[in-house]
């Protein structure tokens, strides 16, 4: 019946959550708190928190098995990731050292450890917040999560050396995992579109991955990345990813309760929490300083580091290894930065509008690696948003005869469309730089073509704001969303099921036409026949 309750206290705090506009995950916190106080009277009991530790533990594989799908090699290696990601870990951790020996007098190797535990930032959060957002492939997205999976690789390092726990000399054979790509491919084909593959998801992400490399004295966690990232170049990736959403999304509500479930916390443990969520601040500003001087331009550099604004759940698995006694702090502490953390980066977009008069000036006067287009040439109309509906629309137009051009946020959707013939630029439809720079003197029609609401309601106020007064056509999935982009400016918006289903219905009746024309036309010299 234990499930019952978690289920049953999960439900309604994130439902309580929802309702005040936080994320649901922060109402599984408090329910992991709410179990704890409540103990043996739900009858919550330590073998009970061993399960949900195991379900705890197959959610963040998946969640990161599921990120290792989405990414691509070549964007870890660059200079902002690899800088900005060491850089970045030894400048806090030698501050919050510096703090942590002078305010509370800890003995210098365990001060260490809690610095290095409160350096890192939640790949959990961030991956389940971009991908909310659906910026995991943007430019910022790319960037936080690459410094994640290096923060990551610090961490699990620390942990082996803390913990004294050394990899197996068998863990060399991991170096050959890229040659079992054309294998992994192969059974992702043979798996069709149901279950198989759904198992097969699993069985990379949890058992290879997971367990393997856990056998080879390597961390599970990054098994599961590994595999991911293994099968990110099959052409049903997206589709892996999908299937597996469910599954990752129930798991990881065991995550967010376990947290909860670490403990109630003393008047200390509240003040220690308090005091390093007030420095969150320092640490994305941090974060954006370092962007910056890696040549990335403001935008890219605050969205990136408001991503980043937030404590580990690495920190609490160093924790239960090596610092047991910080254990209950440390979770207050992260269930905080989750708290400010979540909804700050539901209206970061929002929030860098209102503050880019004053983040502008710090921009390096230099070619920046995220740099938007100029100039939209001869092209007569703009697609904006290269996903499914966006391509339908471009090749549409483009078949007709018109000069089309189109505009994405996800370099990979931008190289697949330059692969098929089609015109595309990288951009970002949320960039104010970019509307102010941008050239478009031949645009007379934009199609929306984004999924997100926010991104296709800043696309419509710039253009009106800039003077354009051509045709602005959206496609929505909620009326109340059509509404909204409406007020904003444009012409028209599409609901994107009821066109999808008054499409089929027109596809039908031109069908039954025909069949009726045709029929009438047969009957008719039949007819002639017979009268003759």
């Amino acid at each position: 019946m234990i499930e019952a309750v978690w289920i049953a206290f999960a439900f309604l705090m994130g439902l309580a959550t929802r309702q005040v506009g936080l994320p649901p995950l922060i109402g599984y916190l408090g329910a992991g708190f709410a179990l704890s106080a409540l103990g043996t009277q739900v009858g919550v009991g330590p073998e009970d928190s061993e399960i949900l530790s195991h379900i705890a533990h197959l959610g963040v594989l998946l969640l990161l098995f599921t990120v290792g799908l989405k990414l691509k090699v070549k964007n870890l290696v660059r200079p902002e990731v690899i800088g900005g990601s060491l850089l970045h870990f030894g400048l806090s951790t030698g501050l919050l050292l510096a703090g942590l020996l002078y305010f509370l007098e800890l003995p210098l190797g365990e001060a260490t450890l809690l610095a290095m535990a409160l350096s890192f930032s939640s790949t959990v959060l961030a991956a389940k917040v971009l991908e909310s957002k659906r910026e995991l492939r943007a430019f910022h997205g790319r960037v936080a999560i690459g410094v994640l999976i290096m923060q990551d690789l610090i961490a699990l390092v620390a942990i082996s050396v803390a913990s004294g726990k050394s990899p197996s000399a068998w863990a060399l054979l991991v170096l050959i995992l890229p040659l079992s790509k054309p294998l992994l491919f192969k059974l992702l084909d043979m798996s069709g579109h149901e279950e198989l593959m759904i198992l097969l998801g699993l069985l990379l992400a949890l058992v290879v991955g997971g367990a393997g490399f856990e056998a080879l004295g390597l961390s599970s966690e990054l098994g599961a990345l590994a595999f991911g990232a293994l099968m990110a170049g099959h052409k049903r990736a997206g589709e892996l990813s999908q299937s597996l959403w469910s599954l990752k999304e129930i798991f990881l509500v065991g995550f967010f309760l376990q947290i909860g479930l670490g403990g109630l916390p003393d008047m200390h443990a509240v003040v220690f929490a308090l005091v390093l969520t007030l420095l969150l601040p320092l640490k994305a500003l941090l974060f954006f300083f370092l962007f910056v001087g890696f040549k990335l331009r403001a935008r890219s550099a605050f969205l990136s580091s408001l991503t980043l604004a937030n404590y580990s759940e690495f920190g609490l698995i160093m924790a239960s290894l090596v610092l047991p006694q910080w254990l209950i702090p440390l979770a207050l502490t992260v269930a905080f930065s989750f708290l400010l953390s979540a909804p700050l980066n539901r209206i970061v977009h929002s929030v860098y509008e209102r503050l880019s008069p004053y983040l502008l000036p710090f921009e390096r006067n230099i070619r920046h690696p995220d740099e938007q287009p100029i100039t939209l040439g001869d092209a007569q109309i703009l697609v904006m948003g290269l996903g499914r509906t966006g391509r339908a629309a471009y090749d549409n137009l483009f078949e007709q005869g018109f000069n089309v051009i189109a505009l994405d946020s996800d370099p990979v959707a931008v190289d697949a469309s330059l692969q098929a013939g089609r015109r595309a630029l990288f951009a970002d439809a949320e960039d104010q730089v970019f509307w102010q720079n941008l050239d478009m003197p031949n645009i007379h029609s934009v199609i929306l073509a984004m999924n997100d609401a926010e991104a296709k309601t800043i696309a419509v106020q710039k253009l009106r704001s800039r003077g354009f007064d051509g045709l602005i056509v959206s496609h929505a999935m909620y009326e109340d969303i059509a509404r909204r982009i409406i007020r904003a400016g444009a012409d028209h918006t599409y609901l994107t099921m009821s066109e999808a289903g008054a499409g089929l219905a027109e596809h039908v009746a031109r069908s039954a036409r025909e069949r009726a024309s045709l029929l009438s036309e047969t009957a008719g010299p039949n007819a002639a026949s017979n009268n003759s």
